[in-house]
């Protein structure tokens, strides 16, 4: 399988370069600083410099050609202001899935985040809130189109060592969920096709991960 993953450059972005070319399968990273190509190269990616914020949609569509999906993981970060929510984290997802269709690329992971559904609570950090709203937009978008999307929507993200365990579920309680363990989710969805059509929130449990996906299907 060839992956093309925006947001490139980002944690679980290389954590899943390296389970997908661990397993045989093709990963291409689009990154929009070209500093960053060494590291993608080193985690078994091949890098594309593609500035989400400043592409078009008929640019990005041409590194899109030949692949079987994309992933969406691509975010404004730490320190970005509320207006590069927007436009990184929904415009960039819009965008891939314009280019996607152009590219006749049918399958479409977006990586999302639990807390969306609804208004943040009161209290919450404006730029919080604009993630959230920004993440929630996407998901709208996506699955408005005629598409083979799958959203996954972590809990809290850690950098512990992975437990191979997780509570997959289209409600899933409050809880953290380990980098690696999402990456390992998000390659397991990528080959199991039953999952397109599905929210999904994720958190660590009790279950194998490759049984957690097998399920998908039969919810």
């Amino acid at each position: 399988m060839r992956v093309v993953i925006a947001g490139g450059h980002g944690k679980i972005a290389q954590l899943t370069h390296r389970e997908l070319a661990g397993r045989g399968d093709t990963a291409v990273g689009l990154i929009r600083n070209p500093d960053h190509a060494a590291a993608l190269r080193a985690a078994g990616a091949q890098p594309v410099v593609a500035d989400l914020e400043h592409v078009g949609a008929d640019e990005l569509a041409a590194h899109l050609e030949g692949a079987d999906a994309v992933l969406f993981a691509a975010g404004a970060g730490p320190g970005s202001g509320a207006a590069r929510k927007d436009t990184v984290d929904r415009a960039g997802a819009v965008l891939l899935a314009d280019a996607a269709r152009r590219a006749d690329v049918r399958r479409y992971l977006l990586l999302s985040s639990m807390g969306v559904e609804g208004e943040p609570p009161a209290g919450t950090d404006e730029v919080f809130a604009a993630y959230l709203r920004a993440k929630k937009a996407a998901e709208d978008d996506l699955t408005g189109r005629d598409l083979d999307w799958t959203i996954l929507r972590p809990g809290r993200l850690t950098d512990d060592a992975p437990t191979g365990r997780i509570t997959l579920a289209r409600h899933a309680p409050a809880g953290a969920v380990t980098r690696t363990d999402v990456a390992r989710v998000l390659v397991a969805l990528l080959h199991h096709p039953h999952s397109a059509g599905a929210i999904l929130e994720l958190v660590g449990g009790n279950t194998p991960i490759a049984d957690a996906v097998a399920a998908v299907d039969r919810r």
